[in-house]
């Protein structure tokens, strides 16, 4: 591998990272980075699927932390329907 696809590479590896920081999926990821990176779906996922052979415990608990985040916010927002709808 060439020095120039090498930091290609991680360059799409940082970009990744911060989209984890915003606990998006590897989809919203693959958009994110295609909208505003101009880098091809398939790279950011080809890219994320090595991260997650690396470190395959984070990324099970990271889809974890992300699904019970996502019924916190179901929760959340049948309450706050509700509430409204009872005044």
């Amino acid at each position: 591998m060439s020095d120039s696809s090498a930091s290609y590479i991680h360059m799409v590896q940082r970009l990744i990272e911060e989209c984890i920081i915003f606990n998006m999926s590897r989809e919203e990821c693959m958009e994110a980075l295609s909208k505003h990176a101009n880098i091809k779906p398939v790279i950011t996922s080809t890219v994320w699927k090595e991260l997650e052979k690396e470190n395959k415990e984070f990324f099970e608990l990271y889809e974890k932390n992300r699904e019970a985040k996502g019924y916190e916010k179901e929760i959340t927002e049948n309450c706050s329907d509700r509430d409204t709808s009872e005044t």
